[in-house]
Order: structure tokens, then sequence, then C-alpha cells
């Protein structure tokens, strides 16, 4: 019985699947499915399932049994890009932008007695893809971006007593990015570009840390903090196109490849929620979470054996971004209809990174704002399914690019996106 239930929770969970993951900045929310039921509200408190791992290690110390969680996460977004201008590229401005991703997520937990438990996670902490049309207008500031961060974090938790409870694990965090572009061509500005397209990849440690309070049997709090992490990517960057070829009719060698190198922290950030569980059918959450942004002054990609006429732009390639530090901010609420059925929702707002002054077409966002609905189903004590429906809009925000080797782009830029996730719980 118990096979056949995960066999259906699983089709069900699979079956709601669509699309890509959730992005503010370019970090992820999208680590559990049932917090985004409530908008991530609670996310250091609530400790209900195995999804404590990443929320808060210390939640680990609540659950009785031996639990495995996996789900995905995926969104389809929409973007509106309106009053543009340019110098000298001509060019469109769909705003289809955004692929098609799903994001995973896969947590085990094991209590080992009535204070010990263990448990390893793997989940996407970063993430950004956008992948302009082809002769898209901004094209010489950016028109595909990738930047993919995988980590698996072995944890521990242990309960002092039956108030106070901590955890803690270390991250190994794998990152692997792209960047390309379009290069103005200096024999013929605004035709027969050239194309640049950089890779790299490392692989660096971290830790996240917990420490969960519970000040009675319905009411409890929590603090996560999640380190930064430093990586130097190494890789390679391609020249290649008319752009670079012309530079064969002089006598120099612009296209190939070059070693490459990028110095990129993630940023740390510290989650503090509270879960109030009112009576035996409702709960309610709060939280806030601080990010350090301002660590990410800017992309510079170190380049070595550029040809010495593109040296200036491109030995090192360098792209401002200054962005600032945020916080954000969530309310949920959840109802028990009965054993087998849990409805969620919540409210958050999002600070965004980016400012007017240097904010990219490679992440055009702004301020936002979403709303989440969430369903648990328990057709056993075994097993739960959680899916979630969450819509966002952001602020319109300006993009304003002037560079002495790229030209001008300057757009206005609004973004929306629905947002889907399913998740399957079963407990030993």
């Amino acid at each position: 019985m118990k096979t056949t239930w995960l066999k259906t929770a699983i089709a069900v969970a699979a079956g709601a699947l669509s699309t890509q993951a959730l992005a503010a900045g370019f970090a992820l929310n999208e680590q559990s499915i049932s917090g985004m039921g409530t908008s991530f509200a609670g996310r250091s408190s609530s400790a209900d399932d195995a999804t404590t791992l990443f929320g808060n290690p210390a939640g680990m110390s609540r659950l009785k049994r031996e639990e495995v969680s996996f789900g995905m996460a995926a969104i389809h977004a929409n973007t509106d890009i309106k009053n543009t201008s340019s110098f000298p590229a001509s060019g469109s401005n769909d705003g289809d932008m955004v692929p098609f991703t799903a994001v995973p997520m896969g947590y085990y937990v094991k209590p080992l007695d009535d204070k010990w438990a263990v448990g390893v996670g793997l989940y996407v902490p970063f993430g950004l893809i956008s992948d302009y049309e082809s002769g898209f207008q901004g094209r010489y500031f950016g028109d595909y971006s990738e930047v993919r961060v995988i980590t698996v974090q072995p944890t521990v938790s242990y309960r002092f007593n039956d108030q106070l409870s901590i955890g803690f694990g270390p991250t190994i965090n794998r990152i692997d990015g792209k960047l390309e572009s379009a290069s103005l061509s200096r024999f013929t500005p605004g035709t027969n570009d050239g194309r640049v397209k950089v890779e790299g990849d490392d692989t660096a440690l971290g830790f996240n840390a917990g420490v969960l309070y519970e000040f009675s049997p319905s009411t409890r709090a929590g603090v996560t903090y999640r380190s930064k992490v430093k990586y130097k990517l190494e890789g390679d960057t391609k020249l290649s196109g008319a752009g670079f070829d012309q530079f064969a009719a002089v006598g120099l060698q612009a296209s190939g490849k070059y070693d490459a190198s990028l110095k990129l922290d993630t940023p740390e950030s510290v989650d503090m929620s509270v879960t109030h569980d009112v009576n035996d059918q409702w709960t309610v959450y709060a939280g806030a979470m601080w990010t350090r942004w301002s660590r990410f002054e800017e992309i510079r990609i170190d380049n070595a054996g550029i040809a010495g006429p593109l040296q200036s732009s491109l030995a090192p390639i360098v792209e401002e971004q200054e962005w600032h530090d945020t916080w954000s901010y969530a309310i949920g609420t959840a109802y028990k209809l009965n054993k087998e059925w849990t409805l969620r929702t919540g409210l958050a707002f999002d600070q965004s990174p980016t400012n007017n002054t240097h904010r990219s077409p490679r992440i055009p966002t702004g301020d936002r704002t979403a709303v989440s609905l969430g369903l648990g189903w328990n057709p056993t004590d075994d097993v739960t399914v959680d899916l979630a429906y969450s819509y966002l809009w952001e602020e319109e925000v300006s993009v304003q690019r002037t560079n002495a080797t790229r030209g001008v782009y300057n757009a206005d830029y609004k973004n929306s996106a629905h947002g889907f996730g399913a998740a399957v719980s079963y407990r030993f």
C-alpha cells in the first residue's frame, strides 16, 4: 500500500512541473515547495519536513522519523521592454529571454536519537539564465547569461532540551558560468559584429548554520546564517565572427580561444522567522532575510594573450554592477482542513540589489511583490505531496548603459512571472 501511494505521489508531482525557477538577483528561493506555498515566510522556524535542512539545519531535531523529500520548481516569465534607444546598434527587443528550465531539490534526514539528527541535501541556491533573441538591440551589453550553483550539504543537528536546538552543515558548491555578448566592430560599427563567449567553473566550500528556539509547543523562532562562498572560475574566452576576423586584414590574429578567469563571491545571508500554531487548524508565519549583495561590485574577466589593439576592451572585460545589500519580508498562513489536506498562502516583498546607473540587460530586475498558494496532501502518515503556485510582479526599472567600446543602450523593463512547484516527502 505504501509503495502504491508513493508511485501515485511521484506521478502527481511530475505532472505539476513546468519551466524555470524563480530568482532574486541571481539567488534562488526555491529549495522547499512547502515553503513556497507561504512565500517562504517561516523558512527558518517552520521545520515541518526534511527541507528544513536548508531552511534551518537546527530544525532537523523536530523530525521524529527518517524522511526523504524531493521536488522541483519552475517559472513562466514575461518581460515587457519599451522606450528603447541605442547607438550605433539597431535591432529587436522581444523580451522573451527566459528559457524553460526546471530546478531540482532533494533531502534526506535521519534522527539518531532524541537529541541528534543527521542529513544531506542537494539543491540549487543560485542560478540565472537569460537568452535574448538574435539581433537583440542591447546585444553589446550581454545577450546570453547563465550561472548555476549546485550544492551538496551534509548536516548535523543537536537538541539541548525542549527549547533549544542547533544545526550546522558544510556546503560543497559547484559553479558553472557562461556569458556571451556581441562585440562592436571597429571597422563597421553597428554591423558585422564580433562574438565574445566566456565559460568557466569552480568548486568551493561554505557552510550553513542555524538556531531554533521553541518558546512553547506552539511558538518557535529560528535564525539561519548562510556563509559567503569565494569562487575563482577558470575557463576560456572565445572571440569569433566578422568583427574579429577583420583584424586579419591588418596582420593581427584576434579570433580564437584565450585563457580566462573570473573571481566571484556569492553573498552571505541571515534569515529570521517566527512560526505560531494558533490552534489545531491555523498556523501563521512571518520572516525577514538580509543578503549582502554589496559584494557584487563588477564582473571582471581576466584574459591572457589578447592582441594589443583589443587589450583596452578585452583584457580584462569589465562590467560594473555596484549592487547593494537587500532585505526581503514575508508573511504567510496554513490552514489544516483535516488530516489529509492543508491549504497555504503567503505574501512577500523582495528588494532588488540593482540600481538605475549600473543595471544590466543580464539581470534587469526591480523590487518585487509575490503572492503564493500552496496545497499539502497526506494520503497516508508516510507520504506528503506538496504543490505550490506563485505570481510575482516587479516595479518598472531602467537600463541605461553607455560604454566607449560598446555604444549606448537604454530601455525600460517590467517583469512578471508565474511560478510552479511540486514535491514528495516519504517517511520511513
